[in-house]
């Protein structure tokens, strides 16, 4: 007997009449299609990023596919929002909320519509994820396929990226270090093309991360935007998500914990975001995986750091597709990675043992690996009992320890005016607050301070510490969702200007040097903020959203 699809409602002689009425209507769908399985092409198209400007021949490929495989495909599109364009003014509050806006407008077209399966078309930070944890709500079969990585700029023969020659650009400018001429040769020639921004930043480690866990077919994160190698993937996804829906393999089959695991390692050993750690346990909340912070910090302790990827060095995406992509990725960690069967069809072993390693400068060997241990470490201490979060692949080893004299600003802004008109001082813990999920609200990233500090020579004079977070692009010692958050009460709402903060990266220890007693009489002094935004979606989200140690999911 076939198996029973969500769309065989339609089929219902009388009930599904006034609906294939309707689905004829679209000149879609002919009346003998009505037995093949519907297939919701998600597409992330936008005029205004420049990862999702050009998907359109992806949405075509995609479809080719799902057409050759028997299927019927129907094309619905979600919103998306640019870090890069977002970041540094009031519209970084949207960022990590429309995650969640995303989530729930896939769940609620494809419950609306009984679709039976779907191809993810996604690129860039909060897409990918929403995407994902609606596939994971959902338990449908579900295929991503990432739209692919931007060439690297060229400019007097430097290749360019992003962060470095706009962000850190700034920086460099305001420090007297390159000339007005340089900085206008950088805005036009860092983001040459199409695609995700070249560096490991979010975009690109959701994209490893999704095709660790078996979620995207081999090859398809590093493969690039402008690549006919990607067209082939999109292509594949589309005929393989057929499959998936006739075999009945859904979304929680290959979301495991184990396959979770997978995407962490890999994640480690590539040296990735900071804001996996908020997505990925997001994407496990809803396929029903537990999945506790400090999973991140054990894993990281046995993953060695195999690449050198901008932000901290100097490999680009396009170099990772050359050595061989996240399989050979797979092939070097080996054992240290489970054995999940993807949406491939093929596991992770499998995948690994047909990889090849083109590169062992770029991809190293585990014994000569970067680092014994992988990117990220998380921290506890009294200022993070719930923990807090940083990018240690990217803190040189003279800042793994370090005691600093806090210098406190209760927004990011503040921060930035601050950085810029060169008041903040060698030895000194930058603290950033109010900016968490809720007294963000949205938590925002906050690349152009770390940026700025990088290019004003600081990185390895200051430490900075926030409630909020930093984008895939940050690196230096910059310590992220610090949790509970200030709005919450944290005790990072009662650090003063000049108090000692002790950090040390080996023993993941946060520490503010105040003592207890002190500490009471500030807490009980203290009074919660009103809420910076009273009106619209961002306080909604504010009322609903959960703490950085969760995932900042909404409940």
């Amino acid at each position: 007997m076939a198996k029973k699809l969500p769309h065989d409602w339609f089929r219902d002689k009388l009930r599904g009449m006034p609906a294939r009425a309707l689905l004829l209507a679209t000149g879609n769908v002919s009346p003998e299609d009505m037995e093949k399985p519907f297939i919701g092409l998600v597409s992330s198209f936008t005029d205004l990023i420049p990862g999702h400007a050009h998907m359109r021949r992806l949405e075509r490929a995609i479809e080719h596919g799902v057409f050759a495989g028997g299927g019927v495909s129907w094309l619905f599109s979600v919103p998306g929002i640019c870090d890069g364009i977002a970041m540094g003014h009031e519209g970084m509050h949207y960022s990590l909320p429309s995650r969640e806006l995303i989530a729930d407008m896939i769940e609620s077209i494809t419950m609306a519509h009984r679709l039976d399966g779907l191809v993810l078309l996604t690129n860039c930070d909060k897409i990918t994820p929403g995407m994902l944890m609606a596939a994971a709500r959902l338990d449908v079969p579900a295929i991503v396929v990432t739209a692919g990585p931007m060439l690297s700029g060229r400019y007097k023969m430097e290749r360019l990226d992003l962060v470095h020659d706009t962000f850190e650009a700034v920086g460099r400018f305001k420090a007297g270090l390159i000339s007005q001429d340089d900085l206008d040769h950088l805005e036009c020639e860092a983001c040459p093309g199409g695609g995700s921004c070249q560096g490991l930043f979010t975009a690109n480690t959701m994209a490893c991360v999704t095709e660790a866990m078996g979620m995207s077919l081999p090859y398809c994160a590093a493969a690039l935007n402008a690549s006919a190698k990607k067209d082939r993937i999109a292509y594949a996804s589309g005929k393989r998500i057929v499959d998936l829906v006739k075999q009945g393999i859904t979304t929680r089959t290959i979301l495991t914990r184990k396959a979770f695991e997978n995407g962490i390692a890999v994640d480690m050993a590539l040296g990735g975001s900071t804001n996996t750690v908020l997505h990925i346990p997001a994407i496990a909340n809803e396929a029903g995986v537990d999945l506790p912070l400090e999973i991140f910090d054990t894993i990281s302790r046995r993953t060695p750091h195999l690449t050198n990827f901008r932000p901290a060095g100097d490999m680009m995406m396009e170099d990772l597709d050359a050595a061989g992509g996240v399989p050979a990725m797979l092939q070097r960690l080996g054992s240290r990675l489970n054995n999940c069967m993807g949406d491939s069809g093929q596991k992770t072993y499998e995948i690994a043992a047909a990889a090849s390693v083109n590169s062992d400068e770029l991809i190293r060997p585990i014994d000569k690996a970067y680092h014994t241990e992988g990117g990220i470490a998380i921290l506890r201490g009294n200022l993070c009992p719930d923990g807090a979060v940083i990018k240690q692949s990217a803190v040189s080893a003279r800042m793994r320890t370090f005691t600093g004299k806090a210098r406190v600003f209760d927004s990011e802004q503040a921060a930035n005016d601050a950085i810029m008109a060169g008041r903040i001082k060698a030895g000194d813990f930058v603290v950033i607050r109010y900016e968490g999920p809720a007294g963000g609200p949205g938590m925002r990233e906050m690349l152009a301070a770390t940026a700025a500090l990088k290019g004003l020579g600081m990185a390895d004079k200051v430490y900075l510490m926030t409630d909020g977070r930093f984008s895939g692009g940050t690196a230096g010692p910059c310590i992220g969702h610090v949790s509970p958050e200030a709005a919450a009460g944290g005790i990072i709402a009662f650090v003063k200007n000049g108090d000692e903060i002790f950090v040390d990266l080996d023993k993941r220890v946060l520490e503010l040097k105040v003592g207890r007693t002190e500490l009471a009489k500030r807490r009980k002094a203290w009074k919660k903020p009103q809420p910076k935004i009273t009106t619209g979606y961002l306080a909604r989200y504010a009322r609903m959203v959960t703490s950085a140690s969760t995932g900042a999911i909404c409940r």
